[in-house]
């Protein structure tokens, strides 16, 4: 088992790509900590993983709030250790076109994907710090370097989060901590329910991705993260690891 005894936290590990890494990280024998605003939804996903014969913890968290989530890490350690593994993950979408779009939108989707990567990576880095190793794998998008309308908010939250990852490689790299990025194509998760219902949109992704699929299962980004979060990715620092069946690697068909 690749994650034997690590401890990891994942944040928005109750559902979509969070509840995928939270199940796979558990099989590879890692105790997984998942984090959630609504505790409830955490502690199903953590049931599941107990009944498949694994470890797992929900917690109650904000991750736009900083007292949250210091008493969320200073929890995780007194119940399991120190952490070796921060999945920053819970995210956020609100596409309006930019008239429509308010300040209360801009800043909810600021505090939540990007100030709420932030605080959970400035909550865990000096214990890794001190223990000369640690994996940081943060959440982004493939709409974090490229921009579709309607995306204002979300595009400028997720390029921010894969900056982030490259300013934490030069500050950390040094220490033993491997800060790595996987950005997401069009993925089936709660957050674009309503795309998926769209014929349009799912004609769209399905003429543009050279696989012919149209979103991709979140099963398909939990084996990027355990390599991130492995050994097998002890030379692997500023990566942003894309995932999504070649979408952004094709010209358009239109």
């Amino acid at each position: 088992m690749r994650l034997q005894d690590k401890v990891a936290i994942i944040t928005g590990g109750s559902s979509g790509i969070g509840r995928e890494i939270a199940k796979k990280f558990a099989a590879e024998g890692a105790r997984v900590a998942i984090a959630n605003r609504t505790i409830a939804t955490g502690e199903e996903t953590a049931a599941e993983i107990t009944g498949q014969g694994g470890t797992a913890w929900a917690y109650a968290c904000d991750v736009s709030k900083a007292a949250d989530v210091e008493a969320l890490v200073a929890a995780v350690e007194a119940d399991q250790g120190p952490v070796d593994i921060l999945v920053a993950n819970a995210g956020t979408l609100i596409n309006k076109p930019v008239e429509e779009l308010t300040e209360d939108d801009w800043d909810t989707t600021m505090a939540i994907n990007l100030k709420g990567v932030f605080l959970p990576v400035r909550a865990v880095v000096p214990g890794m710090k001190g223990r000369g190793s640690g994996k940081l794998i943060l959440i982004g998008s493939i709409a974090g370097t490229w921009g579709y309308a309607t995306g204002a908010a979300y595009c400028s939250s997720k390029g921010g989060v894969i900056m982030m990852m490259k300013a934490l490689t030069a500050e950390l790299a040094g220490h033993g901590i491997n800060v790595n990025c996987i950005s997401p194509g069009a993925t089936a998760t709660p957050l674009n329910a309503e795309h998926r219902a769209d014929p349009e949109i799912l004609a769209l992704f399905s003429r543009n991705t050279p696989s012919g699929r149209d979103f991709v299962p979140p099963q398909d980004m939990a084996g990027a993260a355990v390599f991130l979060a492995s050994d097998d990715s002890k030379a692997v620092h500023g990566m942003n690891l894309v995932v999504d069946d070649g979408f952004s690697s094709v010209k358009p068909a239109g």
